[in-house]
């Protein structure tokens, strides 16, 4: 892990952009649960999920079922999905950075549903910010960068004045086609499969520190 954080170090963000599941909460276990049913159900080799993370469901789906069934793969998911809350942790540091942010500076940007980020956050008693971008508010998720320019949008700041916290390579690639700036934290990738400004183990590592010219990020 670094023992400076580069760019990052002297920038001013006017907000900052959170992924959820990895990033600030730790769904693995229900996530794994989730999918390995459903794949038995619809008859899909699991390897052929491997490497999908952060990219929502529809987006996964698109080349493993019928576009007939497309719709019904994707509801039946989110059904099992949002039944399965069980174990899911709030991440080192996640509570943390959330509270140090002022109304309005924050948001997390996440690959699920409205439901199902709605049952996560509920199962964890997590602080949410007011601006939630999920993925049945954009027309296409990450890695497209649409869900982080929307964000920007609803919160009133420009793409380029963001600091985006990541875990996956699609969340980061999504945040880079943004132009926005990249934390990555390696807790469901390893460092060398992260293309970031900085890499940070979670994001206990750091502390957002907010004054009136705006955040800056410090490592803890």
């Amino acid at each position: 892990m670094p023992t400076d954080l580069g760019v990052l170090t002297d920038r001013v963000f006017a907000a900052v952009l959170f992924d959820m599941d990895g990033t600030l909460i730790d769904s693995t276990p229900s996530v794994n649960r989730s999918w390995s049913r459903w794949a038995r159900e619809y008859g899909v080799d699991l390897t052929s999920l491997t490497g999908k993370h952060g990219i929502p469901a529809a987006q996964v789906m698109g080349d493993m079922v019928a576009p007939e069934r497309l719709q019904e793969a994707v509801d039946r998911i989110e059904q099992i999905e949002i039944a399965d809350v069980e174990g899911i942790l709030v991440l080192p540091g996640a509570a943390e950075a959330l509270a140090a942010l002022p109304a309005g500076r924050g948001a997390i940007v996440t690959s699920c549903t409205w439901e199902l980020a709605a049952a996560r956050i509920a199962a964890t008693g997590l602080q949410a910010p007011a601006v939630i971008v999920t993925a049945d508010q954009v027309a296409v998720g990450k890695p497209n960068p649409a869900p982080f320019l929307l964000a920007a949008e609803k919160l009133g700041v420009d793409p380029a004045d963001c600091l985006v916290v990541e875990d996956a390579p699609a969340g980061l690639a999504a945040a880079l086609a943004a132009g926005s700036f990249r934390l990555a934290v390696s807790t469901t990738h390893t460092a060398d499969e992260l293309d970031a400004d900085a890499i940070i183990a979670n994001l206990g590592s750091v502390r957002l520190v907010s004054d009136a010219d705006g955040i800056r990020v410090r490592l803890a």
